[in-house]
Parts: C-alpha cells; structure tokens; sequence
C-alpha cells in the first residue's frame, strides 16, 4: 500500500492514455426504476486530460448515469468502457478497485477522526505487529502519506492529527478529494463539489479541482452551480429525458443557450457547430 501511494502521481500517469483519448465511456445506458425510466439510452464519454461537466434538469437522468459510471447501481442494458474494454460494476467496490474514486456531496468523511485516518479510512497501510503475526495499523506511515498527499494538491491544513470536525466546509471537501486523488488511477468523480460553500472555499475547491486534472486523472463533476461549471468544465455533458442531448464547447456557448438546451427551449440541432465541443 505505502508503495503505491508514494508512486501515485506516476502511476496515475501510466494508467492515462494519451491526452484526448477516451477513458470512460458508456453506450445505450438504459436504467428503469419500476414504470420510470431513468436512463433511456444515454451515451457518455469522459476523455484523458480533462474536467468534464454534467449538467441537466431535474429529472433528467444525472444522478442514475453517475450512479451506473461509479457501480452505485446497475444498468439494465447498455455497455461501459474503461480505457475501450467493457467493464461490469456490480457495486461502487467494483468501480474503486478498476481505479474510479467517487467524492459524494455528503462528503462520507468520519468527524471525529483526524485527517489521516480519514484519508486512509477502509485502507489502512498495516505493517506487521509482534512476532510478525498479527497486522497492526501503520499510523506513521498514513501521517507522512497523508501529509505529502495534501501538500501536493496545495491544500494548506495545520496539522494531520487534527480532527477533521475542526476543519471549515472547504478543507472538509479537500480532504475527501485528496482522498479520491490518493487512490484513484483513472478517473476521479465528484457530486456537486461547491455545494453549501462559500465564494472563497468554492473557488479553492475549484483549484483543487484543476490540480488534481493537471495530475494526471481525467474528472467529473456533477453540478447545479453554472458559472462555476462555465468557469472549470473543458466540456459540458447536457441531459435531458434519459438521453445525452450534447456535448458543448463552454467557452463558446452561454450560460443561457445551454440552460435552453438542458430546458428544451433550444434543441441541440439548433447549435452552430463552433458551439459543439471538438
């Protein structure tokens, strides 16, 4: 364990395909929850090097492809792809060990604990106890992983040992994304990152963000916050009924013209093809 983390940024490097390069997709994703229909065919693709946003109504089937992507459910049709071979998760464990990490918005991070034995929770680095028999955890070690983990995504804590109920909303959220970018080796997800955050700790989580892209691993954000998913996105996923409706260039497109396609006001027919995302 402690070998892998302390060679994660040029692991994570040589389980990236060149950049641009398909990383996660899925094909026909169908998903039925009793007479709704959730997914109704929805295509996806997440490629190397990039932050890619998902954005759509109520309704509009986010929560269920993101659920599918990180095996938090399982579709009734349709394929996933990891790096252009077919994957089945049957559950978010399945997802962890093919290198997919989740940061969900309830952040899923245990308050009375410090910073590192939340970073390391459920995957403790052991080293063997007396007379070599029994495992015992190696907190040394998870104290000097965690710090060099939290320096080098520039996430500036007091101190390891702390609990993480000291911490504001903002370095809460950074320790669950140093936690995903610890262990993640191919893509990171993230569920409405910047939710009940504040103007300064929104835009440290988006600085995290794009550190943790420029490391190496491809992200996910799901989010309701528009001029932060214009501000960060390389591309935008629009959803709309079970379907990807587009994909957009942000830097092209408004804010307003993609809130009419997420709408249907605007069909993505409609959209000159600078708009599309490349």
């Amino acid at each position: 364990m402690t070998q892998h983390l302390s060679t994660q940024s040029a692991s994570s490097l040589e389980f990236m395909p060149e950049k641009g390069k398909p990383v996660l997709q899925a094909r026909g994703l169908v998903k039925r929850y009793g007479q709704v229909t959730a997914l109704d065919g929805t295509d996806f693709e997440l490629r190397s090097g990039e932050i890619l946003a998902v954005i759509g109504d109520n309704g509009a089937g986010k929560s269920s492809l993101i659920k599918a992507l990180s095996g938090a459910t399982i579709p009734d049709s349709g394929e996933i792809m990891l790096d252009g071979a077919p994957v089945r998760f049957r559950s978010p464990i399945d997802a962890r060990r093919k290198g997919i990490e989740t940061v969900y918005q309830d952040l899923a991070v245990a308050p009375a604990m410090t910073i590192a034995e939340n970073l390391f929770m459920g995957r403790e680095i052991l080293r063997p106890g007396i007379l070599g028999l029994l495992k015992i955890i190696d907190k040394k070690a998870m104290l000097t992983e965690a710090t060099r983990h939290m320096a080098d995504l520039k996430i500036g804590i007091r101190s390891m040992t702390q609990a993480v109920e000291t911490l504001s909303g903002g370095q809460r959220q950074g320790v669950a994304v140093a936690r995903s970018a610890a262990f993640a080796r191919h893509v990171v997800i993230m569920d409405e990152p910047t939710a009940a955050l504040g103007v300064k700790e929104g835009n440290m989580v988006l600085d995290l963000i794009r550190r943790v892209r420029d490391s190496g691993l491809p992200v996910i954000i799901i989010s309701h916050n528009m001029p932060h998913v214009f501000e960060i996105a390389d591309r935008v996923h629009i959803q709309r009924l079970g379907k990807r409706a587009t994909v957009i260039n942000p830097k092209r497109l408004s804010m307003s013209d993609a809130v009419a396609v997420m709408t249907g006001a605007m069909k993505s027919e409609d959209l000159s093809a600078d708009m599309l995302a490349p």
